[in-house]
């Protein structure tokens, strides 16, 4: 033996922990943000409207262009991904994301520098959205090419894992702030969340350059790696890309409905319930979905991954009506009952879904086209979700039956999608870093 054997024995968890820890960090601080937009950056940043709705949709439209930024980011980084390595490209966007949620933290309001706030702060969510769009591909493939085939789906779920993780230290965190009391929460304490990222991102960064790179990349660097991935990717892939697209709305965009735009709609004058109500139930169902998400990944390796996203669809759709009807009841223990029970259904859409979107396309472009897939149907149905959602109530006439709408038509479109997505098996891993170790 050579002395590395155990370090690439023990490489498939140290690589699933790392893209748990660095997607837990980058998905806090894009849900720091969301939370922000839909409780409190209306009247900070676009105070000019005297229609409560107009400035939260002013607010979600900034909200959305980290969304519109994330294919770009998804590009950009999945071109370095494969042709450089996926370890180097998740260190970059790391470092980027910490930057953009702290300076956030320090940015003057509307009432301090006037319209050049809101400038600055579309800027910084860009660079959110570049980071994040670059992030997700990377660590998720880290964390499926390093697993052996019987467990691919399990340990892709480490990456997934950090989206409730994240959601459920960003809703915590402003849910400990609004304690302080209205005032302290507008006046300093919204800025608190945003800051804590250096401190995240510093751990983050130790944790991630100790991981070994994808033995699955190291293979394509062996061979010939695409010159121009995203050429190759629109060549050869460009259905599998469309397919994983259309995968992906509830998984997304049906995740900000029930969360984002939740959390607005509740909390507006037509509904009234309390936003430290909310914070807590959304606290709640982000645990359900962290306790729930490598159970649901664990089924996806035993009964099939596709299997398991479908059920979850099915009972996305059913939950759809009671989940917006309960808020109207101000009941504390329905209303955290049902955002728990829709945000397991939503784990059974998401967990299974890391492995799904890799095997769909060959390991030369895989970094790309799967981010291209992913932050493409990021930008559609996760940045648009939430205003389409608020304009089609408002144009309703406040009832939340567009909302609902839209969200079964979602589940439709993403069990059409996965039925005739194709699947591109790689060799064992376990085989590609013995026979590296070997050389």
């Amino acid at each position: 033996m050579d002395g590395r054997a155990p370090s690439t024995a023990s490489a498939p968890r140290r690589a699933a922990f790392a893209a748990f820890v660095g997607t837990t960090i980058e998905w806090y601080d894009f849900y720091v943000y969301a939370t922000a937009a839909a409780l409190l950056f209306g009247d900070l940043f676009f105070p000019a409207s005297t229609d409560p709705l107009v400035g939260v949709m002013a607010s979600f439209a900034t909200y959305a262009v980290g969304f519109f930024a994330r294919p770009l980011g998804g590009i950009v980084f999945g071109h370095f991904g494969d042709r450089v390595g996926r370890k180097s490209a998740l260190v970059v966007t790391l470092l980027m994301m910490g930057a953009a949620t702290f300076i956030v933290g320090l940015l003057p309001t509307y009432a301090s520098i006037g319209v050049f706030a809101p400038v600055i702060l579309v800027v910084l969510r860009f660079v959110q959205g570049l980071a994040v769009g670059g992030e997700w591909g990377g660590a998720a493939l880290m964390a499926v090419e390093h697993a052996p085939e019987e467990k691919k789906t399990f340990y892709g779920g480490f990456a997934q894992l950090g989206n409730s993780a994240g959601a459920l230290l960003a809703t915590g965190a402003f849910s400990l702030m609004t304690l302080l009391g209205d005032e302290a929460l507008r006046a300093w304490a919204w800025r608190v969340p945003f800051l804590a990222s250096a401190v995240l991102v510093l751990v983050g960064l130790f944790i991630r350059l100790k991981v070994e790179e994808s033995p699955v990349f190291q293979q394509v660097q062996a061979e010939t790696p695409a010159e121009l991935p995203i050429k190759e990717t629109l060549r050869t892939s460009w259905l599998p890309v469309l397919l994983g697209i259309g995968a992906l709305p509830v998984a997304i965009g049906g995740y900000y409905i029930a969360t984002t735009f939740l959390l607005a709609y509740a909390t507006g004058p037509d509904v009234g319930v309390s936003e430290q109500l909310v914070l807590n139930g959304l606290s709640f169902a982000a645990f359900v979905e962290l306790v729930a998400t490598l159970g649901v990944a664990w089924l996806g390796d035993r009964f099939g991954g596709r299997r398991v996203v479908i059920t979850g669809l099915v009972a996305v759709a059913a939950l759809a009506v009671p989940q917006f009807m309960v808020m109207g009841s101000h009941n504390t223990v329905l209303i955290f009952l049902l955002m728990g029970v829709m945000r397991l259904a939503m784990s059974a859409t998401y967990g299974p879904m890391a492995t799904l979107l890799a095997e769909m396309y060959a390991p030369r472009v895989r970094y790309t086209a799967m981010s291209l897939a992913y932050q493409v149907a990021g930008a559609i149905f996760g940045g648009l979700s939430p205003l389409a959602a608020t304009a089609m109530v408002r144009a309703g006439g406040g009832g939340p039956a567009p909302a609902i709408g839209l969200l079964i038509g979602m589940c439709a479109l993403s069990v059409i999608c996965l039925a005739i997505a194709p699947r591109h098996r790689d060799a064992p891993a376990a085989s590609t870093a013995r026979a590296s170790a070997t050389a």
